[in-house]
């Protein structure tokens, strides 16, 4: 199968031909966890509580899946524009193998350690067996998990981004059509309540997975799974997990700004707790796009770098950081234009909505800014740059955001804390822009 298209083809049409299919499956991906809570929340509100509270554990495990798997992405795709077959199948096969080691640590160390994890943060015993009821079942699909994003990753990197979206697609279905039967015990299923929330959430999963393996047979990738090709050379490794492990912190620093932040407004109101909660809701959509791009232009970016094409790497950026500024001046419009009926997606409460639409009129002022921060973290992680990615994260969600929170806490109350958000994305975006273009020449 030939790659060649990636550095033949003009920028504009490919870019948007290989972002288009990951904007629809990050949409999906989301949906995931909208449809558990939507039926969990059927059987009462301790259920769909203890969701909650399992939530960011299967959160962590998803950042450290997706984290390595675009290590694996970032290297694959480099290996194929310089020609280097062998060494993209090593990266693909060993990287699988590892997947499925990170699957089967995760699952013992989670299963093992939600008791604890629980008990800190309710002492209800019945909200405690219900988050175990859930969690002991979806982290027996821990390895199916790992298995499924790191082929996500590997069908990205060769450039097969419609393989992604029709996996997504499928699993998605299953996991839609299961939960109601599973749950409530309709037609041949027995009522399982929490467990089957898990269970047809797992099915889900292991349906995509299939999907994944289903076009590995049928129409072959340009690299090899095969025994033979697993290598545990130290560079291979340490080119891998250099770019996966800031990528999952990356992914896993918007929990500690959430936490963070809830403190600070805990304070005053926990009105501001929800108002933050919902904009957070809401900002998985508007980031959605913006993100959907940058998972398109990973391998693109890579293969060329791999290509030697330094021009054309270039281009892409440029590219892709117009296309993220407009994606977030759309969200930044319609922050202005329907914010209360956006807020009233979360409340009924007129005092939370105008709360909440106060909030986000500042908070979206940032919004064009972050297309710089967004743009320049995914193109560092495609340039195998990830160290530096993450500098730009850290900044970006603790460095900046959390003290300059805190002094305008003092000086504006809770508002401060929103007006936190755009003057972090304004320094942030000047400090990620400076990384990028003083990494550049290293390369």
């Amino acid at each position: 199968m030939n790659q060649s298209f990636m550095k033949e083809r003009k920028i504009l049409p490919l870019v948007i031909s290989m972002s288009l299919p990951m904007v629809i499956s990050m949409a999906v991906n989301s949906l995931y966890n909208i449809v558990d809570s939507y039926f969990v929340a059927k059987i009462s509100e301790d259920a769909m509580t203890a969701l909650s509270l399992v939530y960011p554990v299967q959160n962590l495990m998803t950042a450290i899946a997706v984290g390595f798997g675009i290590g694996m992405n970032a290297r694959i795709a480099f290996c194929l524009g310089a020609n280097e077959e062998k060494k993209a199948s090593q990266a693909a096969a060993t990287g699988m193998l590892l997947s499925v080691i990170h699957g089967i640590l995760l699952m013992v160390i989670c299963i093992l350690g939600m008791p604890q994890f629980l008990s800190l943060y309710t002492d209800k015993q019945e909200l405690i067996a219900m988050g175990l009821t859930y969690a002991n079942r979806a982290f027996l699909f821990s390895v199916i998990v790992m298995l499924g994003i790191s082929l996500e990753k590997i069908f990205q990197a060769v450039g097969r981004m419609k393989v992604s979206m029709v996996s997504m697609m499928c699993g998605f279905v299953v996991n839609i059509v299961l939960d109601p039967l599973m749950i409530f015990g309709i037609g041949p299923f027995p009522e399982m309540g929490m467990a089957g929330a898990a269970y047809a959430t797992g099915i889900g999963q292991t349906i995509t997975l299939l999907v994944y393996v289903g076009f590995c047979v049928f129409r072959p990738l340009p690299v090899s799974f095969k025994r033979e090709a697993i290598s545990f050379d130290r560079e291979l490794l340490q080119r891998l997990y250099a770019v996966g492990i800031p990528a999952s912190l990356n992914m896993a620093l918007p929990s500690l700004l959430i936490s963070s932040l809830n403190g600070i407004l805990a304070g005053f109101s926990e009105i501001y707790v929800l108002v933050l909660g919902a904009y957070y809701k809401l900002q998985t959509f508007i980031y959605l796009s913006a993100n959907g791009i940058i998972q398109g232009i990973r391998p693109l970016m890579s293969y060329n770098q791999g290509a030697g094409e330094k021009k054309r790497v270039q281009q892409i950026f440029s590219t892709t950081l117009v296309l993220t500024s407009v994606v977030m001046a759309v969200g930044l419009v319609l922050s202005f234009m329907i914010p209360g009926p956006m807020i009233g997606l979360f409340t009924a409460s007129e005092k939370t909505i105008q709360i909440g639409v106060q909030a986000l009129h500042i908070i979206s002022i940032g919004f064009v800014f972050s297309a710089v921060s967004v743009t320049c973290c995914g193109a560092l992680e495609a340039l195998g740059k990830g160290m530096a990615s993450l500098w730009i994260s850290l900044s970006r969600y603790v460095v900046v955001i959390i003290p300059v929170a805190l002094l305008l806490s003092q000086i504006l109350g809770a508002k401060g804390v929103f007006a936190a958000f755009p003057v972090a994305e304004v320094l942030t975006a000047v400090l990620a822009y400076g990384i990028y273009q003083k990494t550049l020449p290293k390369l």
